[in-house]
């Protein structure tokens, strides 16, 4: 034909080979809620914050109560501190209730996410602290223990609980109904509150080593995403010395936080993680 050129061999795509060097692997459906989650986060008010804290003496402390046969972790340390200072600023887990009134619960319950094993695939899931700013270390410990090693539901949603007869259609509504769904939820602070709690705790850094932050997502009023705890130089009374630093990113509804209280938060909530305070003997 005129103006046609012939295709040079060298550089015509073999079809057939290129259908045989990629392979099709199933998602597991329990990250579903992971894809909404994140796609409904986008439209939140969350002011970042990246952060990070020098947690030497409270390592040391912990350090110590194992020795003497306390069973306490490192991320139940974590949710029962963010508990209790998020118990003296309230407002930071309040839920905005049509744009008019703040809602805010007398308990703090804690959504963590631990990592589960599902049809050969490891996939996040929440497990909800209730309470978490009244119990115990070695409570908390334990809950996230048992989270750990519960044999996952195909139509479990949250670890720990029963999974209710809305939720097990969940996994079978199609995308932008499962997103309305949060979306509404998120209008009813009740039921928000009680499917998911009032804080939400995703400790990456328990998997492996981060040098450095990641911005997570959250349809919560504040969240925390926990990294690695890495040694550093630090300038402390005018000497430079090498730390335990923790690397986290805190996210904050704007919507129901400004920024001076938010500033008054992070002061105690520095407080109470670089000193340990909340470790105590029980």
């Amino acid at each position: 034909m005129p103006g046609h050129q012939a295709m040079d061999p060298r550089f015509t795509p073999d079809f057939h080979s290129m259908t045989k060097n990629y392979q099709f692997h199933s998602i597991a459906r329990t990250r579903i809620p992971t894809f909404d989650i994140f796609a409904v986060g986008l439209r939140k008010h969350h002011i970042a914050a990246i952060l990070e804290f020098d947690v030497t003496e409270s390592r040391t402390r912990l350090r110590s109560l194992r020795k003497n046969g306390t069973n306490v972790s490192f991320n139940a340390w974590l949710v029962k501190t963010i508990a209790r200072v998020v118990q003296k600023h309230p407002e930071a887990a309040a839920y905005l209730h049509s744009k008019k009134r703040l809602i805010i619960f007398n308990d703090i319950n804690v959504s963590m996410i631990v990592e589960k094993e599902t049809g050969g695939n490891k996939v996040p899931m929440p497990v909800v602290i209730e309470k978490a700013n009244e119990k115990s270390l070695s409570q908390i410990t334990q809950e996230i223990q048992f989270a750990r090693e519960q044999v996952v539901n195909p139509s479990d949603i949250v670890l720990t609980r029963k999974s209710t007869a809305y939720q097990r259609i969940y996994y079978h509504l199609p995308g932008w109904f499962r997103r309305l769904f949060w979306s509404m939820l998120l209008k009813i602070p009740g039921a928000a509150y009680k499917t998911m709690g009032n804080v939400a705790v995703t400790s990456v850094g328990m998997t492996g080593r981060i040098n450095g932050w990641f911005i997570h997502r959250s349809v919560h009023p504040v969240s925390f995403g926990v990294g690695s705890v890495i040694q550093k130089p630090v300038v402390k009374n005018n000497e430079i010395k090498i730390r335990e630093i923790l690397n986290m990113t805190i996210l904050a509804d704007h919507d129901v936080m400004d920024g001076a209280p938010m500033v008054r938060f992070l002061n105690d909530l520095t407080q109470s993680l670089e000193t340990g305070e909340e470790i105590t003997p029980e």
